[in-house]
């Protein structure tokens, strides 16, 4: 019996267009600027992956910009109007805005609507982290559960997706605030790749300074072992998301499928959309799934 109330997010989940509709999920989407030209995180529909990465390699600045409370009203109101309520995940509120956002759409809404219940919740991830909580969430959701049961299941699940990640140019680190000048000059002459996480305040986190994309990968599987349901027999979602570099997300999978045998055939590779990219850069590369609870 289909749900009575709706599941939806933002394009920031990094998944894809066609998974979300075949999740029967809803998006709005995120805008940015480039070049002195809007568009919209759209999954490629407004401008390539491709050319997005390309044109940050040629030195364009991307400025991004999150979801107004007027779109999660015109993404809402087909389904309040039907009787539905809802149910939605944002983008960490850490490093976006956006939970606020909805938050004012949704005491906007019930004044219009005050017999619908609408629930926001804050991922504290990002990227395909995001995403894997969206999965969750849905796999819940088709197993009968009720608006409160689900919302309550998303709030226990959250801080157990776990998100390890690296990147191997550090420009955008600095231009980010993130890193010094000097600090970029000197890591990006030694090949350093700082590799990050997502806290519990879903916030980034520099843990391990690795020198080269292997050690860096190496790092990021170690992490995933000592913190994944079961060890070496996780059989959960596995998803990795790349801004650009797909032979490293290849040598991602083998590497972790040879360390996570049940994972075969089941691991997930996804874009960094142009929303996360616009402050990763080309060249970042990281690795999601459910496990441990996460350190605050």
């Amino acid at each position: 019996m289909p749900a009575d109330y709706i599941l939806s997010c933002e394009s920031t989940a990094d998944l894809t267009e066609e998974y979300l509709k075949e999740r029967n999920i809803p998006f709005a989407c995120f805008s940015f600027q480039i070049d002195g030209k809007d568009y919209k995180d759209d999954y490629g529909h407004s401008m390539g992956i491709k050319e997005f990465y390309d044109s940050l390699r040629r030195g364009l600045v991307s400025k991004t910009s999150q979801v107004p409370a007027s779109d999660y009203e015109e993404l809402w109101r087909p389904y309040l109007e039907s009787g539905k309520d809802i149910i939605h995940i944002t983008l960490s509120e850490g490093i976006s805005g956006s939970y606020n956002s909805a938050c004012l759409a949704v005491r906007l809404m019930l004044e219009e609507f005050p017999e619908r219940r609408i629930y926001v919740i804050n991922s504290e991830n990002a990227s395909s982290g995001y995403g894997l909580i969206m999965s969750l969430a849905a796999d819940k959701r088709d197993e009968g559960a009720d608006i409160d049961e689900l919302r309550e299941y998303i709030l226990g699940i959250r801080d157990h997706v776990q998100a390890w990640f690296f990147t191997s140019d550090l420009t955008y680190l600095y231009r980010g605030g993130r890193l010094s000048k000097t600090a970029c000059v000197f890591g990006t002459a030694l090949k350093i790749c700082p590799v990050m996480t997502v806290n519990r305040m879903g916030k980034l986190e520099a843990v391990l300074k690795c020198r080269g994309k292997k050690k860096a990968m190496e790092a990021c599987v170690s992490k995933m072992l000592e913190n994944c349901d079961d060890g070496n027999e996780y059989k959960g979602y596995f998803y990795i998301c790349h801004s650009d570099c797909m032979e490293d997300a290849m040598a991602m999978k083998e590497m972790a499928e040879n360390t996570f045998p049940n994972i075969k055939g089941k691991t997930r590779i996804f874009n960094i959309g142009t929303v996360i990219g616009s402050h990763t850069g080309p060249g970042t590369l990281g690795i999601f799934f459910k496990g441990k609870e996460k350190e605050a």
